[in-house]
């Protein structure tokens, strides 16, 4: 099965998950194969561009079952602290 060619990435865009609403990170870097978002609470994390189904108006689209369990759980920290006063 071919691969369908993504618009670009670039540095500074916004990353979410599937079906949410808000950040989880920031692209940092783009690599051939990868992405390095920066997740608050655990820093620099590679994405790889299996993982990425869209990028649209500056935001990347990412399918977080596609990432291993320590990347998903830190996307669900990532705002943790917000919640609190």
């Amino acid at each position: 099965m071919a691969r369908r060619k993504l618009p670009a990435i670039e540095v500074d865009y916004q990353v979410f998950a599937v079906g949410s609403e808000e950040e989880f990170g920031a692209v940092r870097e783009v690599r051939p194969s990868e992405i390095v978002v920066y997740i608050e609470d655990s820093g620099d994390t590679t994405v790889p561009l299996s993982a990425v189904t869209d990028v649209v108006e500056e935001k990347v689209i990412v399918d977080i079952t596609k990432l291993d369990r320590k990347i998903r759980d830190a996307i669900e920290r990532a705002h943790r602290d917000e919640d609190y006063p």
